[in-house]
């Protein structure tokens, strides 16, 4: 099982379906308001994917977007949150991934995609 996430600032109505209308088939997810945990379900080269959104992530104004699935329409976090970016113009952040479950996070870099270009941060 593959997985993305990344963490999308000041998320507008429907901008993640927009988004991945064009590049996942059958796509079902509800995202015309987000302020609860969404659900949804598509096909990419025919496998099912599950992609979830969380809101409220990282100090309210973000909001995790996770796609799982046997294959992934993107190589790396990074790609996905480019992608996302070029789309809906707005704020981005991805690991680097290189973090695993349970290491400490306090000095993390995280990748940072916006106006100001792609910046490895400390997200606070």
């Amino acid at each position: 099982m593959q997985d993305l996430e990344i963490y999308i600032r000041d998320l507008e109505p429907g901008a993640v379906s927009g988004w991945l209308a064009n590049h996942l088939d059958e796509l079902e997810l509800d995202d015309g308001e987000v302020t609860r945990v969404i659900k949804g379900v598509a096909r990419y080269e025919g496998e099912r994917l599950r992609i979830s959104l969380y809101p409220g992530a990282f100090g309210k104004r973000f909001t995790s977007l996770v796609i799982e699935g046997p294959r992934v329409p993107w190589n790396r976090d990074l790609d996905c949150a480019r992608s996302a970016w070029r789309a809906m113009d707005t704020e981005i952040r991805c690991s680097p991934g290189d973090w695993k479950e349970g290491e400490p996070v306090e000095d993390e870099k995280w990748w940072r995609l916006d106006h100001r270009g792609e910046q490895q941060v400390v997200w606070n």
